[in-house]
């Protein structure tokens, strides 16, 4: 039988040093993990298992707000929404008709149906648990995905970076109520980074505050980004951006950069 190879294990605690060196992050950096098998969730050490009905959102804050490591099944979720977003739940014909959002984020069945066959959604069947955790803390290593949350100058930043070799455009998009979608269900199905606009779901229940976005990538792609935000940062392109001034001679400013190329 041929042996299969190991995940690669990263530095975490180098990982969010550079980060919040970089960035100034107020939030703590976090990794989400799923399991095939409940046992191997729970075998994760010091994690918290709720005692009670949850939001994912409010799971997730728990390690991004209050530095917890915390694990769950399907049961321990809200509803089939929740669940079907990270495939603890399937995304059956019921699950797509979106009755419950009729007349309440949607005019109609059809809109409804539309917003949820346009979510991002990890497929059903393959995993029975999810545990987060600070990054920092090393239980997770390597987690499938790492999230990122972050004001929109930080957030820029953290983009260029990644966009500093290997140039891509990114395209994300926005589905609206259950943007969770494009955050970690679209990060974890397609293990691509991805952006998203919290939606009022994850700013009521999770405690996101206004404003924060939040990205959500597999780590890799996070030493990707470092790397291309140290070089920038030596290019005096870096975090706080200082504004310059609406109204002063711009070449003075813009020369540091260019006025050798």
């Amino acid at each position: 039988m041929q042996q299969q190879t190991p995940p690669e294990q990263f530095d975490l605690a180098a990982i969010v040093a550079d980060l919040n060196n970089l960035l100034r992050l107020k939030t703590t950096v976090i990794g989400i993990k799923m399991f095939a098998r409940v046992e191997e969730m729970e075998a994760i050490p010091k994690i918290r298992r709720p005692s009670a009905v949850h939001t994912t959102d409010q799971i997730v804050s728990m390690a991004s707000r209050l530095g917890w490591t915390v694990g769950i099944t399907g049961d321990d979720l809200v509803g089939a929404q929740c669940r079907a977003v990270i495939g603890l739940a399937p995304q059956d014909e019921k699950w797509l008709a979106g009755e419950n959002y009729v007349g309440v984020w949607h005019g109609t069945a059809e809109d409804a149906r539309k917003r949820q066959e346009a979510l991002d959604v990890v497929p059903y069947g393959r995993y029975q648990a999810m545990a987060v955790s600070p990054l920092t803390s090393g239980r997770l290593n390597p987690p499938d995905i790492c999230l990122v949350y972050a004001t929109p100058g930080q957030m820029i930043i953290l983009i260029n970076g990644l966009q500093y070799t290997g140039y891509k455009k990114f395209e994300w998009g926005v589905v609206g109520e259950t943007a969770c979608a494009d955050s970690w269900g679209r990060a974890l199905k397609t293990g691509e980074p991805s952006l998203s606009l919290p939606c009022f779901a994850e700013r009521r229940y999770g405690g996101v505050p206004d404003e924060e976005m939040l990205m959500a990538l597999p780590p890799a792609y996070l030493v990707k980004a470092i790397a291309g935000m140290k070089q920038l940062a030596k290019n005096g392109l870096r975090y706080p951006i200082a504004p310059y001034g609406i109204q002063a001679d711009v070449r003075a400013g813009m020369g540091v950069s260019y006025a050798k190329k």
